[in-house]
């Protein structure tokens, strides 16, 4: 069996839901490990390495990277460990950020950490060091002829090659989604589209029976593929924390420097605080201290600090509100001795993921405070956190409908009935919502629409910027994740591939920093009574 599916840049993944079909199919088919290289990015790397794990499949991650100028231009990298993995989350943030990315000079300045895989032959020409590079053998319609010239200039240099699976789609009968989603992608119709821009119909997951009969004469290529998973150890120690550290007191420990900052608090918001006060206040910093957040409510506290000096309005929300530490640092403004409030509700010792402290800060002054913790940690060490836009039911309907040629007005006569809702529901309109009696789905085009779009169901359509994220990392963030612009590159907001959801998976440490418009008016309103 081939252990290794080395070229797997599925084209439908990010989405949780789809990894896992992915991995469950590997497990069908006896597969023991299964790579992932995403076109030009990570968005999936990390949801892939957890649910692999867990399932007992080795993940080797990488991406397919091509050039900015010549696409033709492409290679595959797989990162060999730790550090071939940071690597290639900052050459993936550098093809994404930079205009003048040149793939060749990148490759060339690759470390022995990475693996580079390609089956462009002008490209392996470029390329000085061989050892970690082999010629990648793709054996469909479309690269016969290119596998052919590969193999034999392979043979002639002594370069190594590897017999490879692209992946596109993930059943030979999603082809048609595969050709619906590039048309999406270039905003053209089925009808318009040009048969170069599309992958060969042969780019589904094959089986490994197949791909061994298929490359039965080069026994090595298939054998590589083994050596480059055998080769490759990853360990990214998912939910283990990494926390940045607060360091305005140098060699200071950190649980000291809470205590000492929490016990001032603690003075200021009562005269005489009761010995029942001070065991809570004691109970709630041993267990911090036991889970290891010091360094994160140092943080959070500095933050607090910073937007008080600057006399900004700041209110802490959510279950924060059950913590004496929260209100002695300033976090909240709800004494929660006196209102008997929980504090394992906010925080107790079977919790598995970080404390979630959200602040409110007016709409005015938000970007203000943002651009304070970028300056405060570092422009290197920070980024905003991205958001996965996905297919909803009535997108899913208009793009889809407008690659089949319908028209906007006439998309926007059958739309207006279709509720907000998951585009799964779409194949069952009729009998789950009352406005939606009157479409009639079971006529063409109609009918292949629908059934298309639904589909689309959890396919990420777009990144976005989460409304409140921002993520502080211990070193680069490019160590850990890589970044891209967010979808209006001319406003220069910068956001992490991976969600929000990913990164807490990563144990970079998120925090929310709300903007909120009331606070703004509340400000303005303490301003002019001042005045007056």
């Amino acid at each position: 069996m081939i252990p290794l599916n080395v070229h797997s840049y599925y084209s439908l993944l990010s989405s949780p839901i789809h990894i896992t079909n992915l991995i469950e199919k590997a497990i069908n088919f006896n597969l023991n490990s299964l790579a992932l290289t995403d076109t030009n990015s990570m968005y999936g790397l990390i949801q892939f390495s957890k649910i692999a794990s867990q399932k007992g499949i080795k993940p080797i991650l990488g991406s397919f990277i091509d050039d900015k100028k010549n696409n033709e231009l492409s290679a595959i990298l797989i990162a060999k460990n730790n550090k071939g993995y940071s690597e290639l989350c900052k050459i993936i943030t550098k093809r994404k950020l930079n205009d003048d990315f040149n793939l060749s000079a990148e490759l060339n300045r690759c470390s022995k950490n990475i693996y580079i895989i390609s089956s462009s032959l002008q490209l392996i020409k470029t390329l000085n060091d061989k050892k970690n590079l082999f010629a990648e053998l793709i054996a469909t319609d479309k690269k016969r002829k290119n596998t052919r010239e590969l193999y034999n200039f392979a043979v002639a240099e002594n370069i190594k090659y590897v017999a490879s699976n692209p992946v596109f789609f993930l059943e030979k009968e999603d082809y048609i989604l595969h050709k619906v989603l590039k048309a999406i992608k270039l905003n053209t119709t089925l009808e318009n589209i040009k048969q170069e821009v599309l992958e060969d119909q042969e780019a589904y997951f094959k089986n490994p029976i197949e791909l061994v009969k298929l490359w039965k004469g080069l026994p090595e290529a298939i054998e590589n593929t083994k050596f480059i998973a055998d080769n490759c150890n990853v360990n990214l120690k998912l939910g283990e924390y990494k926390f940045p550290k607060f360091n305005d007191r140098i060699k200071a420990n950190a649980d000291l420097l809470l205590r000492e900052l929490s016990y001032e608090g603690l003075n200021k918001k009562y005269k005489k605080p009761s010995s029942h006060i001070i065991e809570r206040l004691n109970y709630e910093l041993s267990v911090i201290e036991e889970l290891n957040f010091s360094n994160y409510f140092l943080i959070v506290a500095d933050i607090v600090k910073e937007a008080q000096r600057r006399g900004m309005m700041i209110i802490g929300r959510g279950s924060a509100a059950n913590s004496l530490v929260a209100y002695c640092l300033g976090f909240t403004q709800v004494d929660p001795v006196k209102y008997n409030l929980y504090f394992e509700r906010f925080l107790n010792k079977g919790r598995s993921s970080p404390p979630d402290v959200d602040l409110d800060f007016s709409w005015k002054e938000r970007d203000e405070i943002v651009k304070y913790v970028f300056e405060r940690y570092g422009y290197q060490n920070v980024a905003m956190i991205s958001t996965h836009i996905t297919f909803r039911a009535r997108s899913a309907f208009r793009e889809v409908a407008k690659v089949f040629g319908i028209s906007n007005a006439e998309i926007s006569q059958f739309r207006k009935y279709i509720p907000w809702t998951d585009a799964a529901n779409l194949l069952n309109l009729n009998n789950l919502f009352p406005e939606s009696k009157k479409l009639n789905f079971k006529i063409e085009p109609w009918k292949s629409i629908i059934s298309i779009a639904a589909k689309l169901s959890n396919i990420p359509r777009h990144l976005s910027i989460h409304p409140s994220g921002i993520v502080i990392a211990p070193s680069k963030i490019t160590d850990f994740t890589a970044l891209e612009y967010a979808q209006n590159k001319g406003l220069g907001l910068i956001v992490t591939q991976p969600d929000m959801y990913s990164i807490e998976d990563l144990g970079l440490i998120k925090i929310d920093l709300l903007s909120q418009r009331s606070l703004g008016v509340l400000r303005d309103t303490v301003n002019k009574i001042k005045k007056k």
